[in-house]
């Protein structure tokens, strides 16, 4: 599959913060290979001066692991350097945080997106649809997320990869591209800058 990756393609980097490491919070997650496929994604976007977002969320609740106060709220440290913009947020898309993603796309003239990040279905998910909803070619990187296992309305539980999974099938050809991180690396297009 060709997919159109070029040097104006931003990589959106959601939540990759060290509080997500908090198992007793968070639970069980699935894909132990989602953070050395972001740094692989890092690494690929900073060799070919792509723009690159962070996304940092603060959670209100004081007793999470991401609120401010909390050590769990900085970024994990491979998500190192300067990111071109940092978006801080507090509720699941990254079009809803400051400074405005949408208006910095815009202003960039960059109009395709490559998301990962934590979580697959909760902020990853969420900051797809509207970015799909607004008009943006949008590329999920499946295998560069991972979520937790959940509680279903009955008290059942669902698997973490169970939901990616399901992500990956609501997303697909409806608000993004699902991909995976090998797909993105060998699609790379040479800068045109």
């Amino acid at each position: 599959m060709s997919l159109n990756i070029n040097d104006r393609t931003a990589l959106v980097v959601i939540d990759v913060q060290q509080g997500f490491e908090d198992a007793a919070w968070w639970g069980p997650r699935n894909n132990p290979d989602c953070e050395a496929n972001i740094e692989l994604l890092l690494a690929e976007w900073r060799n070919g001066q792509r723009p690159i977002v962070f996304v940092q969320h603060s959670s209100t609740n004081p007793l999470s692991p991401l609120h401010p106060s909390n050590p769990g709220h900085a970024l994990k440290v491979f998500v190192s350097g300067e990111p071109d913009l940092l978006v801080d947020k507090s509720v699941n898309s990254s079009f809803h945080g400051t400074p405005d993603l949408h208006d910095w796309l815009q202003s960039n003239t960059i109009s395709s997106l490559v998301i990962c990040g934590i979580t697959t279905n909760h902020c990853c998910e969420t900051t797809a649809r509207v970015a799909g909803n607004l008009g943006y070619q949008v590329f999920f990187a499946l295998d560069a997320t991972h979520t937790f296992d959940r509680k279903d309305v009955d008290g059942g539980n669902v698997h973490a990869a169970e939901l990616s999974r399901i992500t990956g099938v609501n997303l697909h050809e409806e608000f993004a591209t699902v991909v995976n991180t090998q797909s993105l690396l060998a699609n790379r297009t040479s800068r045109t800058r």
